[in-house]
């Protein structure tokens, strides 16, 4: 097996071979360019070469072309002539082939669905996926310290909305303990939750989650390339990213330490990468820094996909030790100093000015720098990148669906599970009040009726509870406020938005 995987060739009549250590390629990587310059085959040929190597790959498919790693590749494809005149140039022998692949959709159409529980996703990342301010961060914060402190587990959208409904029920108190936690805020966070659910967000979120070894397997020796399909999912880009963040952030916590492998036990491709950085809060930026300068030590390889080296925080851009770049256009003062800024990130080549050189290259032909053994930038250089393997461009539905058909992540991932958790520990202590409540009044003696004084409460009037009354059970204190607002029209409004139809037409 070989310990470099070819990305084409360079230098003089593109004849001299630019290949990627295998033992540097956990040092991540860059793939920049214009749209239409080529990145997505450069994407997908070196999916190709990692598969090859036996190493498992990960990649988002924007637009439905990289489906195509599935199927071989066709000598009567319109390009054939072309690919075999290139290979020629660089010095390959090209042969057509297909890869292991397995399909993966947040919304289950187009691959197996993908699940994270609401508890692994944490506050910082749903906050960032909700565009919550700080002040109802904090809030959303409390709730998930809160669900800890009494063993509620939150596993999907549900779990978390009903206990945001217990934490603006109980606010007052949880505020003396925790700082203050404002109703509104609360509202703010349920509005949130809604948006995103409408958009389709709830899907990602439930049981069985994804475990991380089903993207991490070899077949017949070549690593399996999981590929998600990301189409549908743009439109939706802070879901995009934040997904892919917390993918990157599971595979950092659950990993071992590997130090430096001969060879990655995964590489990461985190297409549209601007995404993940657009607007982004400083503690979300410092954490994607972390991230990156930490998981090679677990052998992850995490490469960013995106039009602009600039796209990427300085902090991050300074740890991608093997780059692709692909043309960049330089039509306005902006695009000059950023082609300038890019140019200045690598190691120069007397051959040739390398601004110069992102400016012409044409389409599937790049500049490109590499690690060497040593860890060092290799200089610049001018390379003709390789024809794919596999087909180029999607795979048609037919053949997408057999092949999610034969794979055994349909029976493992297909069927939803709902167990028991927050929302059904919530809603069994919410109708055991209820029915008590509802004993209590038919045993009424009239002395009720005759009452005058009743300790200041008014009709309709929700009471607070304390936790110093409930013994600090949440469980017990969300029950006692359902029963409490059973009367008001406001209390029946919040039970019905939460437990559906339980108390429909009261």
């Amino acid at each position: 097996m070989t310990d470099h995987i070819f990305i084409g060739g360079g230098a003089q009549d593109y004849g001299v071979a630019q290949e990627m250590r295998l033992d540097m390629a956990n040092r991540h990587g860059l793939i920049a360019g214009a749209t239409g310059t080529g990145k997505t085959v450069t994407l997908q040929i070196m999916a190709e070469a990692f598969s090859s190597a036996g190493v498992p790959v990960f990649l988002s498919d924007v637009k439905g072309d990289l489906s195509g790693l599935a199927a071989t590749g066709r000598a009567d494809f319109k390009l054939h002539d072309a690919f075999i005149a290139r290979a020629q140039t660089i010095g390959l022998d090209l042969s057509y082939d297909s890869f292991p692949v397995t399909f993966w959709d947040l919304f289950g159409q187009k691959g197996h669905p993908v699940r994270a529980t609401v508890a692994e996703m944490g506050p910082l990342l749903l906050a960032r996926l909700l565009d919550l301010t700080d002040v109802q961060e904090g809030v959303l914060n409390v709730a998930f310290r809160v669900a800890d402190e009494d063993g509620l587990a939150l596993l999907d959208l549900k779990d978390l909305q009903a206990l945001l409904v217990w934490v603006g029920q109980n606010a007052k108190d949880l505020s003396l303990r925790y700082g203050n936690v404002g109703a509104s805020s609360v509202g703010a966070i349920q509005r949130a939750l809604l948006v995103l659910e409408n958009q389709g967000g709830a899907a990602l979120f439930g049981e069985p989650a994804l475990d991380l070894a089903d993207m991490m397997r070899l077949r017949d020796g070549r690593g399996e390339i999981n590929i998600l399909a990301a189409d549908q999912l743009m439109g939706s880009p802070r879901l995009y990213a934040t997904f892919l963040l917390w993918l990157l952030s599971e595979l950092f916590e659950e990993l071992p330490e590997v130090g430096n492998p001969n060879k990655p036990k995964l590489v990461f491709f985190f297409d549209e990468a601007h995404l993940l950085f657009d607007d982004a809060p400083k503690a979300l930026v410092d954490k994607v820094e972390q991230v990156a300068r930490l998981i090679r030590s677990k052998g992850v390889g995490v490469y960013f996909v995106t039009q602009n080296p600039g796209d990427i925080p300085g902090d991050v851009l300074g740890q991608l030790g093997n780059r692709v770049q692909h043309a960049l256009r330089a039509f306005t003062a902006k695009d000059r100093k950023e082609l300038k800024t890019a140019a200045e990130t690598y190691r120069d080549n007397p051959a040739f000015d390398t601004a110069q050189a992102i400016q012409e290259v044409g389409t599937g032909e790049a500049v490109t720098s590499f690690l060497d053994r040593k860890g060092s930038p290799q200089m610049v250089e001018r390379t003709l990148i390789r024809p794919p393997s596999s087909q180029l461009g999607p795979l048609d539905d037919a053949a997408r669906k057999a092949i999610m058909d034969a794979s055994d992540m349909a029976a493992k991932y297909a069927t939803p599970v709902d167990r028991n958790s927050a929302y059904e520990m919530l809603s069994k202590k919410a109708e055991t009040a209820a029915k008590g409540a509802a004993e209590v009044e038919g045993k009424d003696d009239g002395l009720n009726h005759a009452r005058r004084y009743d300790g200041g409460a008014r009709p309709g009037r929700s009471q607070r509870i304390s936790s110093k009354t409930t013994g600090g059970d949440i469980k017990d204190a969300f029950a006692s406020a359902v029963v409490k607002e059973l009367k008001g029209t406001t209390g029946r409004r919040i039970v019905r938005g939460i437990f559906g139809g339980l108390f429909k037409g009261r």
